[in-house]
């Protein structure tokens, strides 16, 4: 097994209903070890420049509008191939089809409103992680 970093993002829907205890809850039931967290409230320049891949799409409006309608926690998360361990908590995209026991099943509501967000690959994990805690954290072991 690799240990290996990834990072997290409990959105605004997920922080407006005040399940944030819960996700972090669910991260760590899965063996993974938090290492770093803060919330944050996104500027609408922070947020197109996170989400640029998908400028061209039309759901990046809305995109950028949700992920700034409300503060947001951003978390740094460590253990044996913390990536797929922790896109497996976190369950489909579409809450509805997100596997009993995952956190978009519990407190997802819809495929925009899915409450957390986390990295597909080490690349944008390192990417991502270094956008938010600055790149020394994102190697530092």
């Amino acid at each position: 097994m690799a240990i290996e970093r990834t990072f997290s993002i409990i959105k605004p829907d997920a922080v407006r209903k005040g399940v944030i205890g819960g996700c972090l809850a669910k991260i760590e039931e899965a063996g993974l070890k938090i290492v770093a967290t803060k919330m944050i409230h996104m500027s609408q320049r922070q947020a197109e420049a996170f989400y640029a891949v998908h400028k061209k799409r039309p759901f990046y409006g809305e995109l950028v509008e949700f992920m700034t309608s409300g503060p947001v926690v951003v978390s740094i998360l460590e253990g044996d191939n913390a990536i797929a361990k922790y896109r497996e908590v976190m369950g489909a995209t579409n809450p509805a089809e997100a596997k009993e026991g995952t956190i978009r099943k519990a407190y997802g509501t819809n495929i925009g409103e899915n409450a957390v967000h986390g990295s597909d690959a080490p690349e944008t994990a390192a990417d991502e992680t270094g956008f938010f805690f600055g790149t020394a954290e994102v190697h530092q072991y």
